[in-house]
């Protein structure tokens, strides 16, 4: 192993004279680790909205130590309105409460460091059932990663075609091929001579199909 205070000298070039102070320590620390961090941090900003974001620090907090009730309400109702009337967000408060005192005395429910385990662990525990809307918002917040995929494989099978469609591109029609792309393992299941009888049956046609 070097000497990670010696003077760093490259094996594929010679440095300039001003680079010769660059130390091993500094060249895997700065030019080699923070580099390649500084690029996975681009990447992983770049994949996910501001939204996204948000939505992933609320599913960090759901498993920390202590659940910040006001910040994880205030995200419920920006985000999954539709899924809590005004009593739900009023009840899912009062749980919360209750839940994050449940959550220090019970063993099964404080050692948990996914937003998995501890959804599994409510279910196992029945206080799934007691804590109905955390159990709630738990699983919401578990659909995220799918949602994200999803949206990733729409905009890659659109890519595909606007490049194979170019004469096509009419929104109903790229709309309804890109349905049957995208969910392929339900058009997989589809009967294709039931669809071509009922399309027949629709109207006369001078050729037979």
């Amino acid at each position: 192993m070097p000497d990670m205070t010696s003077p760093y000298t490259s094996t594929r070039y010679r440095p300039p004279k001003k680079d010769l102070h660059v130390t091993f320590e500094n060249y895997y620390r700065v030019d080699l680790f923070k580099s390649i961090l500084d690029k996975q941090l681009h990447e992983l900003n770049s994949r996910f909205n501001e939204d996204a974001m948000k939505l992933l620090s609320l599913s960090s907090s759901l498993v920390s130590n202590e659940i910040i009730i006001d910040q994880i309400c205030l995200l419920v109702e920006k985000f999954y309105r539709t899924d809590f009337n005004d009593q739900d967000m009023l009840h899912l408060r009062y749980q919360f409460e209750l839940f994050n005192i449940e959550k220090s005395n019970n063993t099964k429910l404080s050692v948990v460091s996914t937003l998995s385990d501890l959804c599994r662990s409510l279910a196992e525990t029945q206080k799934n059932e007691t804590y109905y809307l955390v159990d709630r918002v738990i699983r919401l917040i578990l659909t995220l990663p799918v949602s994200t995929a999803t949206t990733e494989r729409g905009f890659s099978a659109m890519k595909i075609f606007k490049n194979r469609l170019r004469n096509k591109m009419y929104d109903e029609y790229l709309a309804n091929s890109l349905v049957i792309y995208i969910e392929k393992e339900i058009a997989e299941k589809f009967d294709s001579e039931y669809i071509i009888d009922e399309f027949k049956s629709l109207k006369g046609r001078r050729a037979e199909l």
